[in-house]
């Protein structure tokens, strides 16, 4: 990968994931309960309803996949780097707090997180998720576009989502 906006991407909506797939979950029940009344409206026939819970269903698939391919890269890890990425990321918690827990200088912080960062990526790559297949693979989630947007703000005008 050219450069961990994937890698911070993931890693940040690593917490989300579940609570957007329990989100599908009621979304493709009140669809399949609801369809019964809704067969009478214009546009909303069965065939119709199947293609949006199979859509749905479909989506809720990717998800999971990115949580377990997240689960695997800290796994594959070194077991310090996972702890500052998830500190960081999935746990949100200030720079100073971390290095200070770890017990690590501010520099040291920083060299670990990018190591981490890097190999994480290394690791997305290595297990079949280039940047490009990321793209591909995610189009579809807005949520996400907007935080890959977000840490890509050195690398915006290169990428900028172009492959979505």
């Amino acid at each position: 990968m050219k450069n961990n906006t994937w890698a911070k991407t993931l890693l940040y909506t690593y917490k989300y994931l579940e609570r957007v797939a329990r989100g599908i979950d009621d979304l493709v029940e009140e669809h399949a309960l609801h369809s019964f009344y809704y067969s009478s409206i214009e546009n909303n026939d069965a065939e119709r309803v199947s293609k949006k819970i199979i859509s749905l269903i479909e989506r809720k698939k990717r998800l999971i996949n990115i949580k377990v391919l997240v689960d695997k890269c800290l796994e594959s890890c070194d077991p310090k780097s996972a702890s500052i990425l998830i500190e960081k990321y999935m746990d949100n918690d200030r720079a100073e707090d971390i290095a200070m827990r770890n017990n690590l200088s501010m520099r040291t912080y920083f060299r670990r997180l990018a190591d981490g960062e890097d190999s994480f990526s290394s690791l997305l790559t290595r297990f079949g998720f280039s940047e490009k297949k990321l793209c591909e693979y995610l189009k579809d989630e807005n949520w996400i576009k907007e935080v890959y947007n977000g840490f890509d703000k050195t690398n915006k005008a290169e990428l900028d989502f172009e492959l979505f």
